[in-house]
């Protein structure tokens, strides 16, 4: 009778286990997804930091509100989802105008003496920034549908020229001594009284008491100055 012999441990089969192998792939797959998604906020953030340091400069670093010549619009508006005809009546939106600083006035398109002086000066605001004119565009905003002087035209060829509702101006444009946001006319003052910047992000962030004086001017212009420096390394010319 033959004997039986117990098997020793290295008789038996290998056995691997990998009854665990996928938990730790799935591990391995939430890893690498996070990490993934680590590097988009990281790439999203680089691009974005001149932007943000532009505006903490303007915004937050300057050296007092002294500095500031115009009043800012806290907290911003942005563009306005509202219908713009161009003065041969084509058609857009306000919203397109999203992409370049935008100075802006207001007016009647009869435009009176006082609205011609504005459209100088809004003008000569631009071209004394030299080299950077180019990335402030020029806009006047009738708010009516007057005929505009065929004397004035020719003087307007450089500028953007559309017709909006005096509804739709008068719900996103600010006008007043405070900066309640008071929206239309309040004490006597009006939209017309005001030049309006908007930043190429198409957000409304100051505003101008739109005088003839050479003092009011110069200030504007120191404002606008600062503001194209501080936005020089994400924002170029055209849209």
């Amino acid at each position: 009778m033959q004997k039986e012999t117990t098997p020793s441990p290295s008789d038996q089969p290998l056995s691997l286990s990998v009854h665990d192998l996928p938990d730790v792939l799935a591990q391995g797959e939430l890893i690498e997804r996070q990490g993934g998604r680590w590097m988009v906020w990281l790439v999203l953030l680089v691009c974005a930091a001149p932007v943000i340091l532009s505006y903490l400069t303007y915004y937050v670093i300057r050296p007092g509100a002294k500095s500031v010549h115009g009043d800012l619009i806290e907290p911003t508006r942005a563009l306005p989802d509202a219908k713009a005809f161009e003065v041969d009546g084509r058609a857009m939106n306000l919203m397109d105008l999203k992409g370049q600083w935008l100075l802006i006035s207001v007016d009647s398109g009869a435009c009176d003496k006082a609205c011609q002086e504005r459209l100088y000066i809004q003008r000569q605001l631009i071209v004394s920034l030299g080299k950077e004119q180019d990335r402030v565009e020029w806009v006047w905003l009738i708010r009516d549908q007057s005929a505009v002087p065929r004397e004035i035209q020719p003087g307007l060829a450089q500028a953007r020229v559309l017709r909006v509702s005096q509804e739709a101006l008068q719900a996103w444009l600010p006008v007043g001594a405070s900066q309640a946001d008071v929206q239309g006319s309040q004490g006597g003052a009006s939209i017309e009284d005001y030049f309006y910047l908007v930043d190429p992000m198409g957000q409304l962030m100051e505003r101008f008491k739109a005088g003839a004086d050479k003092a009011s001017a110069t200030g504007v212009k120191k404002d606008l100055e600062r503001l194209l420096r501080a936005s020089s390394s994400w924002d170029k010319a055209g849209r």
